[in-house]
């Protein structure tokens, strides 16, 4: 029976330190596995430094090395799906660059695989590197999201993990232009055929993380928005409040002037009512605002991204269409 091929798409913006380092520690752990064969797919999502150069080097000494080169930073989720169009294997696993997916955990993944798991899945059970305000914050997300969120998402799963060849292709039938890979994953996700691997994310092993707070934030608003329609309620139901608390103070005051005898000074009522019926209608606008930008996109269909595919001896571009 011949081997099978295990795809591993890494992801790497700015990681000219990592990429050389990585692939060592893919050779040794992979060195001594049997029965299977790989392919090592470096998606280069637009870096400035030399990771793509350094790409290259590997590739000089090592043909199985394929590189998808982005035109320009189109971010971490669309690297994967790069990863997932060009990816050949029976199985493909998913990967950062800056160490902090051990690839000490990739023989497992593999294991579990042959033995009929189709979806393998990790999960973080501590990082060296984040404080625990950050890890508070984390949690709390989680918690906010999945209270929101009509497909719950398991806390901690980082977007290391291996999925089975009818995942992958099954992926491909998604065409959301702005994605989610563990939202995509949690609603197609099985109730069988799926394992979970603990692990201790270590500190990079070069360079800072590219998630800033900012980014951290808009990720955590697309988490929600992509898969709930709980804002727009919320939206709704702060509609109802703004509109009970109107009619319950105009009758306050009607009867603090009529029976009371004791007239609200008018500057003090009209400013607390606009200042708040003003703060509901700006966050119910900015609410609608987040889905109607999101159609807007969705429903220009422009390509996910512009790429260069490389492999040993052999340059191919593509504009790679909307799947």
């Amino acid at each position: 029976m011949s081997a099978k091929l295990v795809s591993i798409v890494i992801s790497a913006y700015n990681e000219e330190k990592n990429v050389e380092e990585l692939y060592k520690q893919l050779q040794k752990t992979l060195q001594k596995q049997k029965d299977v064969e790989f392919e090592y797919i470096f998606v280069d999502d637009g870096s400035s430094d030399k990771t793509f150069a350094n790409c290259q080097k590997l590739q000089t000494k090592d043909d199985r090395v394929k590189i998808v080169r982005f035109s320009r930073n189109f971010g971490h989720e669309i690297a994967m799906t790069a990863g997932t169009d060009y990816a050949k294997g029976d199985a493909v696993i998913f990967m950062d660059s800056d160490l902090q997916h051990p690839p000490f955990y990739i023989p497992k993944m593999i294991e579990l695989w042959q033995q009929g798991k189709e979806i393998v899945l990790t999960k973080r059970v501590d990082n060296k590197e984040t404080s625990k305000f950050y890890k508070l914050c984390a949690k709390t997300f989680y918690y906010i999201l999945n209270k929101l969120s009509d497909t719950p998402i398991m806390e901690s799963a980082p977007d290391f993990r291996l999925l089975d060849r009818k995942y992958i292709d099954f992926l491909k039938n998604f065409n959301e232009q702005d994605r989610l890979f563990r939202g995509l994953l949690s609603w197609m996700l099985p109730s069988r055929n799926v394992a979970v691997i603990d692990f201790v994310a270590p500190e990079r092993f070069s360079g800072t993380s590219k998630y800033n707070f900012f980014k951290s934030l808009q990720l955590a608003i697309n988490s929600i928005v992509q898969f709930s329609v709980a804002p727009l309620r919320i939206a709704t139901y702060l509609g109802l409040a703004a509109a009970t608390f109107a009619l319950l103070f105009g009758l306050y005051v009607f009867a603090e002037h009529f029976f009371l005898h004791n007239p609200t000074p008018g500057y003090a009522t009209i400013m607390i009512s606009v200042v708040f019926l003003g703060a509901v209608q700006l966050i119910c606008l900015g609410i609608i605002g987040e889905y109607i930008g999101k159609i807007q996109m969705e429903v220009k269909k422009r390509p996910l991204y512009v790429a260069d595919y490389i492999e040993k001896k052999e340059k191919k571009k593509h504009a790679q269409k909307d799947i």
